[in-house]
C-alpha cells in the first residue's frame, strides 16, 4: 500500500467512524438539535437531526473527494507529486478538525454543558499551527499554500514565503489556542490566527520586490506555464 493510499484510507476511516458515531448517538438526540454558535458564544441556530448527517459527514466527504480530484485537475508538472505527503497532511488535518466539530455538536445535542465556540476556536487554532508544521514542504501550484501574486509569478519566493509562513502560522497558532485557553475575549485568538495568515503574504510581497530592485526577479522567475 503506497503513502497516497494509506491518507486516503485514514481520511475515509474518519469519516465513517464520525458517521457511525452520529448514528449511535442519534436515537437520543432530540427531535431539533443545536448547529451553530455566534463568535461569542451563543447558541443562535437549531436544525433537525437528520440534517447532522449532512452537517460534517457530507462536507468531510467533499473535502475527501476535492483532495483526489486536485491533483488531477491541475496542470501538467503542477500536480503536486513533488509534495504529496504534505498535501496529503494538510487533507487528513482538515477532515479531522471537522470530525472533531460534529463530536461537539453531538455532545451538546445529547445535553452536554460546554463551551462549543470557544472548543471550536481552540480546534481551529490547533488547525492552524499543524498546517503551518508542513507549509515550508508546499512546492509551487494553484490551489494549496500562499498564492499571492509574487509568489506564484517567482518560484523562490513562492519557497521563501513558505518558510516564513511555517514560522509564523506554528507561533499564531500556539498563541491563539494559548489565549482561548487563557478564556480572552475571542477577538485574541482570531487577532492572531489573522496576523499568522497576513504575514506571509505581506512578506511575499516585500521579498520579490527586494528581488525586482536587485534586478534578480525575472533571473529567479519560472513561469506557471510553458
Amino acid at each position: 500500500m503506497t503513502v497516497q493510499q494509506r491518507y486516503y484510507l485514514g481520511a475515509a476511516a474518519v469519516i465513517l467512524a464520525t458517521f457511525v458515531g452520529t448514528v449511535i448517538a442519534y436515537p437520543q438526540l432530540p427531535s431539533l438539535v443545536p448547529l451553530h454558535w455566534d463568535v461569542q458564544g451563543p447558541l443562535n441556530s437549531w436544525g433537525p437531526k437528520w440534517s447532522l448527517f449532512l452537517y460534517m459527514p457530507g462536507l468531510m466527504v467533499g473535502i475527501l473527494l476535492m483532495f483526489v480530484a486536485l491533483p488531477w485537475l491541475s496542470p501538467k508538472r503542477f500536480e503536486g507529486n513533488s509534495f504529496r505527503p504534505a498535501y496529503l497532511y494538510i487533507m487528513i488535518v482538515i477532515v479531522a478538525l471537522l470530525s472533531y466539530s460534529q463530536l461537539l455538536v453531538l455532545f451538546s445535542g445529547l445535553g452536554m454543558n460546554m463551551d462549543v465556540t470557544r472548543a471550536i476556536e481552540g480546534g481551529i487554532c490547533l488547525l492552524i499551527a499543524l498546517v503551518g508544521n508542513v507549509m515550508g514542504k508546499v512546492r509551487r501550484n494553484f490551489f494549496v499554500g500562499i498564492r499571492t501574486p509574487w509568489t506564484l509569478a517567482n518560484e523562490k519566493v513562492w519557497d521563501a514565503t513558505h518558510h516564513f509562513a511555517s514560522k509564523t502560522m506554528v507561533v499564531g497558532g500556539v498563541l491563539s489556542m494559548i489565549t482561548v485557553i487563557a478564556g480572552t475575549p475571542f477577538w485574541f485568538p482570531l487577532t492572531a490566527v489573522l496576523t499568522s495568515a497576513f504575514m506571509p503574504a505581506i512578506y511575499s510581497l516585500i521579498f520579490y520586490k527586494d528581488l525586482e530592485r536587485r534586478g534578480a526577479s525575472s533571473e529567479a522567475a519560472r513561469p506557471l506555464l510553458r
